[in-house]
């Protein structure tokens, strides 16, 4: 494979409107932060390069939901995702944002480039109107019913239930997320990228120049872009908002760049504003030839990267065009698709509270089980079983074995090396081999398979202390036994080399252990990493097993999750049949006062109260012995029907009837005055 003189690394830019989720981590953050941090150890010039997307409807929606400015809301997921980053160890060179002035000016500045080239189409389109609230609506402030699957609440871009894409006008019965009134169709003025003009480079750099070494995944998806009956077809490159990058050419008041123009551009702002922290020239990362791109998104982002992006920065001209797109699919959760709007993920902030110290367990998990060529599901089971079966039973053994023996037996001190037999020389063998074998995966982009081998790496570090047995040969042949562990403590020193792109923390824990700094992957495969003499720490646990108890903890919070957006999903109860105000004002409800409580005899669900109406005190027998303990009713004002006929249960005459809330759950609240008032107060 070629070696390239600069690699410019990109991760999509994470949309700055919620936290990260396990989700965002496999489809491109932990892909790229292995092949950044791989190529760094092969003494490689790397420019690692993400930073927030900041704009956009969903931005605004938030905010007009949570009452706050469009950049309070980008000014926290930010820093929340920056945090998240870092303790992750997601090892950006530079993590910026597009709410920065130098990108509001790199972006403005492409757009003013196309538009003096005359690559915009300029047309007048129908899009639908807000007449109440006064404004045009994007995609996702429209919503209707799905053509397709007949779900109530599609957006106007995408169904979330069928996950078929649409266009606002495919809606059934649209309706605007502003005042909930049904938009008109109105002419807007927008500017237009001509991606047909695009089709015969874009069929020649793609499915010809990068046939072979892009994966099929990404392949498929853009031939089905450019070979579809009709082609590729023009589109918007601007919206009518007022949040956003504002359109620079004249008659363009209200509008604002379409944030997938201005997003990719981010990557060239961030890299401005890292070279010019770092006093470098960005130029070289972006327009020399023998700068090799790379783009980590997930496969719903194919299109931007691989269609208009490379489009744009053909016709701006000068710059390179990524050399390979590796996209990864979808990540489900427990069997289901993960999905911020309903809360079904793993958040990544809430995982660095629960398991502190475990950032590693998560990356292995991720990566072992990564969708790179298919969608694959996340299980809280799985990820015990690989940190307890695969981490702790092998990786962290061996390491842990080979130390503490060097300390029982050679008081911490690496021994020498004596005369080899068969199985050294084997397992020295193939050690020179693993590096080269795993670097050649990560090349390709096969994280899974490199992985497994270092993993394999570790497994024939086990294998070969099981063999040798250094605990049984000390008692009759020390010399065989300092020659076992130096080969291993080597391995072991070896084994971070490798393991430090995918397990970054653990890798550190190992060399801080054998005190080395400093290796690079050219170390990798040597034996003499560890000399005679070199002093060890202690042992430090690698992995710790991880209990049934915490799954099941984290199990539960999913399924509790998935029974909060049942009963919100559920529809309500259909209405009774109208009555009329003359009905109404028969009725009699008072709030009374709650002055005992105790459970009837023989009956699980009857509670017998006694309550104070303000016209005096009356028993009740209420059905809520399952929701209710007696002592926590007594005392508390409820609101009653006084009026109703009494009716004997049990042997006691019921005077009326406690009312109460049934949730779509089916557990039962109390009506209470949200402040206290005189019993016997009337409900009107």
């Amino acid at each position: 494979m070629k070696t390239f003189k600069r690699y410019t690394i990109t991760s999509a830019l994470p949309y700055a409107n919620g936290p990260l989720h396990i989700g965002h981590l496999a489809g491109c953050y932990i892909p790229s932060d292995i092949y950044a941090r791989y190529l760094r150890s092969r003494e490689r010039d790397v420019a690692y390069i993400c930073g927030s997307d900041e704009h956009g409807v969903a931005i605004t929606i938030k905010a007009k939901k949570e009452g706050i400015s469009p950049q309070d809301v980008v000014d926290r997921y930010h820093e929340m995702m920056k945090k998240s980053f870092q303790e992750f160890g997601i090892s950006f060179d530079h993590y910026s944002r597009t709410s920065a002035p130098i990108h509001h000016e790199t972006a403005s500045e492409f757009f003013k480039d196309l538009y003096e080239k005359g690559e915009f189409l300029e047309q007048i389109t129908q899009q639908y109107y807000d007449e109440e609230a006064g404004q045009f609506l994007a995609d996702r402030y429209i919503e209707g019913t799905c053509p397709k699957c007949g779900y109530e609440h599609a957006y106007g871009d995408q169904c979330e239930k069928c996950g078929s894409s649409l266009s606002p006008t495919d809606l059934l019965n649209p309706k605007s997320k502003l005042s909930g009134s049904s938009p008109v169709l109105k002419d807007t003025k927008h500017w237009f990228l001509d991606l047909a003009r695009y089709t015969d480079f874009l069929k020649n750099w793609i499915l010809e120049e990068h046939q072979g070494d892009w994966k099929n995944n990404v392949l498929g998806q853009c031939r089905s872009w450019l070979e579809a009956g009709d082609g590729l077809q023009a589109r918007s490159m601007t919206r009518d908002m007022e949040w956003g990058i504002p359109v620079p050419v004249e008659g363009a008041e209200g509008k604002v760049l379409y944030v997938w123009f201005d997003a990719p551009i981010g990557y060239i702002s961030s890299t401005k504003e890292w070279a010019a922290e770092q006093g470098k020239d960005w130029e070289p990362y972006w327009k020399d030839q023998d700068t090799k791109l790379v783009h980590f998104i997930g496969k719903d982002n194919i299109v931007f990267h691989c269609i208009i992006f490379p489009a744009i920065l053909k016709t701006h001209g000068g710059y390179v065009l990524p050399d390979n797109v590796p996209a990864n699919e979808f990540l489900n959760l427990e069997g289901d698709k993960i999905s911020t709007s309903r809360n079904w993920a793993v958040w990544l902030h809430e995982y660095l509270e629960e398991f502190p110290g475990k950032q590693d367990v998560l990356r292995y998990v991720l990566t072992a089980n990564a969708p790179e060529t298919k969608d694959n599901d996340f299980t809280w089971k799985d990820f015990q079983g690989r940190n307890n079966s695969e981490l702790v039973a092998i990786f962290g053994n061996f390491v842990n074995r080979a130390v503490v023996l060097t300390h029982k037996f050679f008081d911490g001190k690496v021994p020498a090396l004596g005369k080899f037999e068969a199985v050294d020389r084997d397992v020295l063998e193939e050690m020179a081999d693993f590096p080269e074998r795993i670097a050649d995966s990560i090349e390709r982009y096969r994280f899974r398979e490199a992985l497994s081998l270092v993993m394999d790496f570790a497994r024939m570090g086990n294998k070969y202390l099981a063999e040798t047995e250094p605990w049984k040969s000390i008692k009759t042949d020390p010399e065989r036994t300092a020659t076992v562990l130096n080969i291993a403590l080597n391995i072991a020193a070896n084994l971070a080399v490798v393991a430090e792109p995918f397990l970054p923390f653990t890798a550190k824990k190992i060399y801080d252990m054998f005190e080395l700094n400093g290796l690079t992957w050219k170390d990798a495969g040597k034996s003499d990493l560890l000399l005679e003499g070199n002093v060890l720490n202690q042992a430090a646990l690698l992995f710790e097993k991880i209990e049934d108890q915490t799954v099941e903890q984290q199990v539960n919070k999913l399924l509790e999750t998935k029974k909060k957006n049942a009963m919100e999903t559920a529809p309500a109860a259909p209405m009774k049949e109208l009555i009329t105000y003359d009905d109404f004002v028969k009725l009699d409800m008072r709030v009374v006062k709650v002055l005992t409580a105790e459970p009837m005899p023989k009956s699980k669900k009857l509670l017998k109260l006694t309550v104070d109406t303000g016209l005096g005190q009356r028993t009740v027998l209420s059905g809520v012995a399952e929701h209710f303990k007696p002592e926590d009713l007594v005392g508390k004002q409820v609101v009653m029907l006084i009026n109703l006929a009494p009716r004997k249960m049990m042997g006691i005459e019921s005077e009326g009837m406690i009312l109460m809330a049934e949730d779509k759950d089916g557990s039962l609240k109390l009506l209470q005055p949200h402040e206290a008032v005189a019993s016997g107060s009337t409900i009107s």
